[in-house]
């Protein structure tokens, strides 16, 4: 009987050590819950609604901007609209909902959004104007390149290659995207001191490059041949170039565009196109992820340019594009933006 009860006695303490043992091990799980908790209120959350992911460009700076937000301690939710209006007013109440801090919009057109950035203002949270500005919007900051000096660059260099007299054809870009009204501005203020002819003009539609090939191609077929193409951006330039070179003409006009793709690097030191605005995408992608990070602790901006969007007078933070030709290449591009080897790729 003795031996019984001392096991008895033996097993009750195992049993009474398991269940503290059990109950300080599920103490645990709740305290790190609650600090994973604490952690998610305090992590600042932005919201990063992008155009379309089809120019080159975009993904780049998708990278960048969510590296550097990253490693600023803040979370970065990406969405693509694929060129879709209605989409991104639909991404953008989707970030409403999630009660982010910050929204930064690459906006697809530049009337489409006011209501929705007025639900979104009122809600609290901040609105960047990322590289497009958005009209009538009252936006928190516009972060963007001094786009009117990218509509001169082009066309100081047009006029340099062709003189003061001459044929251009001009395929600019979507009409829903406030920068291509800008670089007109800046293009004409060239164009209209000397006496070039603008032949044609036309728009792509939602950036769409086609539509490039399509104009140049039927312009060839008239008979005539442009002295100078001046192109939206460098896939517009892509898909001119490829119309004069099936006519044989690759070489022979001079064409420019804006954003230094890769392929416009290569095209220029191959001879195909002759320039490109490189806007040095890196530091405004930065630049942005660093605001958003700032304005979610509702630091001060300290700018003191502004900019007129329609309505009003909204926060402008500029940076400055660069000429970029052969000449030039490797002293802005080469090893910076695009690597050597890379952009000579075809070049013997």
């Amino acid at each position: 009987m003795f031996g019984k009860k001392k096991i008895q006695k033996i097993v009750s303490l195992m049993l009474i050590f398991v269940v503290i043992g059990c109950s300080m091990g599920c103490a645990k799980p709740q305290s790190a819950d609650i600090k994973t908790e604490s952690d998610k209120e305090d992590k600042i959350e932005i919201g990063l609604s992008i155009d379309s992911l089809v120019i080159e460009r975009w993904q780049r700076e998708r990278d960048l901007f969510v590296s550097k937000a990253q490693e600023l301690g803040a979370e970065v939710n990406v969405q693509n609209a694929n060129g879709e209006v209605a989409e991104q007013i639909k991404q953008i109440n989707y970030f409403i909902d999630k009660k982010m801090d910050v929204i930064v919009i690459i906006s697809i057109d530049d009337l489409a959004l006011g209501d929705v950035i007025a639900k979104a203002k009122k809600a609290g949270i901040k609105i960047i104007a990322y590289d497009r500005l958005i009209r009538n919007a009252n936006v928190d900051l516009y972060l963007s390149f001094d786009n009117e000096k990218v509509g001169e660059l082009m066309g100081k260099y047009i006029k340099k290659s062709i003189g003061n007299s001459g044929t251009v054809i001009q395929i600019k870009g979507s009409p829903t995207d406030n920068n291509v009204k800008m670089v007109q501005s800046g293009f004409e203020s060239i164009i209209g001191t000397t006496d070039i002819d603008i032949d044609f003009a036309c728009s792509a539609d939602n950036w769409l490059a086609e539509i490039a090939f399509d104009a140049t191609s039927d312009y060839l077929a008239s008979g005539k041949v442009p002295d100078a193409i001046m192109c939206g951006n460098d896939n517009l330039a892509a898909q001119a170039i490829k119309a004069l070179i099936e006519k044989r003409l690759g070489g022979r006009v001079c064409v420019v565009g804006q954003d230094a793709d890769l392929e416009a690097c290569q095209r220029i030191v191959e001879g195909t196109q002759y320039m490109t605005v490189y806007k040095p995408v890196e530091k405004l992608a930065r630049n942005a992820a660093e605001r958003a990070v700032s304005m979610a602790k509702n630091e001060p901006l300290e700018l003191e340019e502004t900019i007129f969007d329609g309505k009003y007078d909204v926060p402008y933070e500029r940076l400055e594009p660069i000429a970029v030709t052969k000449e030039n290449m490797d002293e802005v591009i080469t090893g910076k933006y695009h690597q050597r080897n890379d952009i000579y790729l075809n070049v013997n």
